[in-house]
């Protein structure tokens, strides 16, 4: 008897899934879109050539020397030669360049006389990935400025090339990084920005689904064909959604693992069960907030909230620990973090899955989270009010 309802909940959950594009759009059209345009921006594995600026009040040959070099790189593409400090500022904040290095007058004498000159280089750190690496390339070449007078002024001194440069360098770093030594940004930003954007769709999928039917006044008739069940009725509206972002999500990780050959260093079955368990516990999450406020309006902008934050406090680009207390305790609570974690655990370093044991039990608890308050989401759907 409990098998027939639970179907009949499915069929009528389908029937509104097809009735609706915004459906389609937010369950797989979307999360697809983002997926293509990280890989698209990231083909070359980062943003490469970010347009920047040289401001060169020296204008002698080690200074156009040194434009060539930074102009070489293939982090950074100088777009425009300034002339002073204000016009490159200007340039800056609108928009036009990320950065720019800054040459000061009498350069050339002052590094040849030894006095020791001020190389100064500004990037605009609102664009955080091109503001980083507009930074990265003026620091490599202005390290490299510095190494190449120190060694002019050895040299001059009646020491040897090979002396100099034992001097400057007298030990060798010879790096090997860990789990991705291609330095690939595509493999960690992707993997993290990704999944983040389909835990948002999942979460305002999740809620309007369950909240429209309150606001709709259906909800009556739905908790009906689950014979007053709630947790039947949340289970067969929720499993078709189950499965279509499931397939979304490893619809993704074929785009990532298989046609631009990411690294797996782990088990696949790993990261399937990974996508399936990331996504049910997308799913608890916002059921929880239905639970707890079930209007549409509020649970939208809890969940919305919640999502976008996700980019920033799941410890994607800084570290949790070294995050404030009271803000980093919130990354503990998001799906989309244990996912990240075993990612990096079974795709990158290929460890065995005993050490990402506690990530999958943590994305297990999300549905146990529900229970407890399943009662007001009962009540509501029973007696369905509309508070705009």
């Amino acid at each position: 008897m409990r098998s027939s309802v639970l179907k009949n909940i499915i069929v009528r959950e389908l029937h509104r899934l097809a009735s609706r594009r915004v459906y389609l759009w937010a369950m797989i059209i979307v999360p697809i879109g983002v997926a293509l345009f990280f890989l698209s921006l990231m083909d070359e594995g980062l943003p490469l050539k970010v347009p920047t600026a040289v401001v060169d009040l020296d204008n002698s040959s080690t200074s156009r020397n040194l434009v060539r070099n930074l102009n070489a790189q293939e982090l950074t593409d100088i777009t425009m030669n300034l002339s002073s400090y204000h016009e490159a500022i200007d340039k800056v904040q609108s928009g036009e360049i990320f950065g720019f290095f800054y040459i000061p007058r009498q350069f050339e004498r002052d590094a040849v006389a030894g006095k020791t000159p001020t190389i100064t280089y500004y990037s605009n750190m609102t664009y955080f990935v091109p503001g980083t690496l507009a930074f990265k390339g003026f620091k490599t070449m202005a390290v490299t400025a510095s190494g190449a007078v120190a060694e002019t002024k050895l040299v001059n001194a009646g020491i040897s090339d090979d002396t100099a440069g034992t001097l400057l360098q007298p030990v060798v770093i010879d790096i090997h990084p860990v789990g991705n030594p291609w330095t690939n940004y595509s493999y960690y930003l992707s993997n993290s920005f990704v999944p983040a954007a389909l835990e948002l769709m999942i979460f305002l999928v999740t809620v309007f689904s369950i909240c429209h039917e309150i606001k709709s006044g259906s909800s009556t008739d739905w908790l009906a064909r689950a014979d007053g069940s709630v947790i039947v009725a949340l289970v067969g509206k929720l499993l078709p959604q189950t499965m279509i972002f499931t397939v979304t999500g490893l619809g993704i990780d074929a785009l990532f693992f298989g046609f631009n050959h990411f690294p797996m260093n782990g088990s696949w079955p790993a990261m399937i069960a990974a996508m399936i368990l990331f996504v049910i516990a997308c799913q608890s999450f916002a059921t929880f907030i239905c639970c707890v406020l079930p209007n549409l309006r509020f649970a939208l902008s809890i969940c919305s909230l919640t999502g976008i934050l996700a980019f920033s406090i799941a410890g994607f680009s800084f570290p949790v620990e070294q995050m404030y207390g009271a803000v980093g305790i919130f990354s503990y609570i998001l799906p989309v973090r244990y996912y990240f974690l075993i990612y990096i655990d079974q795709a990158l370093n290929g460890v065995s899955l005993y050490y990402s044991r506690f990530y999958f039990i943590a994305l297990l608890l999300f549905p146990l989270g529900c229970i407890p308050v399943m009662w007001n989401l009962k009540r509501a759907l029973r007696h369905p009010v509309y508070l705009p």
